[in-house]
C-alpha cells in the first residue's frame, strides 16, 4: 500500500467517524509518552523521534490541510545534524547561512522569511496601546522606555 493510499484510507476513516480502535489506543499511548514541555525533551534522544512535533525540522505538517512536506527528501532522519528547532535556539544566535543549512533553504530564502517575520512583529507592536491603563489599585503607571524623546 502506497503512502497516498494510506493517507486516503486514514482520511476516509476519520470522515466515517473515527479510527480503528487499535489505532486509537496506539495513538493515545504515543500521545501520553510524548514530551509536553521543553524540559521533558531537552535531554531526550537525538535525533528527535517525534517527527510530528511542530519544532522538528525533518518534516513540516500543515495543520489546516494535514499535508506533509519533507524538508530533507534525500536524507533519513538519522542523517540530519539538527532535528529540533529548540536545540538550535538554545545555542543562541546563528548566521543566515547556518539557518539555511539547518532548514535546507538558501541564504536568500532565509533572509526573505526573516524580513516577513520582522514585519509581522512590527505590525503587532504598532497595534499595542502606547499608554498602558492605570492599575486598578491606583499607584504609579509603569514607565515605558520607548516613550523617551
Amino acid at each position: 500500500m502506497s503512502r497516498k493510499e494510506m493517507a486516503r484510507q486514514f482520511r476516509q476513516q476519520m470522515a466515517a467517524g473515527g479510527l480503528d480502535p487499535e489505532l486509537e489506543a496506539l495513538a493515545a499511548e504515543l500521545e501520553a509518552t510524548r514530551p509536553k514541555v521543553r524540559a521533558d525533551c531537552a535531554v531526550g534522544p537525538r535525533p528527535c523521534p517525534y517527527v510530528s512535533c511542530k519544532f522538528n525540522l525533518y518534516v513540516d505538517v500543515n495543520p489546516r490541510t494535514g499535508s506533509v512536506k519533507m524538508n530533507f527528501p534525500d536524507k533519513e532522519l538519522w542523517e540530519i545534524a539538527d532535528t529540533c528547532a529548540l536545540d538550535v535556539a538554545d545555542r543562541g544566535g546563528i548566521t543566515l547561512e547556518e539557518v539555511g543549512a539547518i532548514m535546507n533553504l538558501t541564504r536568500e530564502r532565509v533572509r526573505q522569511l526573516e524580513t516577513r517575520g520582522l514585519i509581522k512583529l512590527r505590525v503587532i507592536a504598532d497595534d499595542e496601546p502606547r499608554n498602558p491603563p492605570v492599575p486598578k489599585g491606583g499607584g504609579p503607571v509603569p514607565r515605558r522606555y520607548d516613550d523617551d524623546e
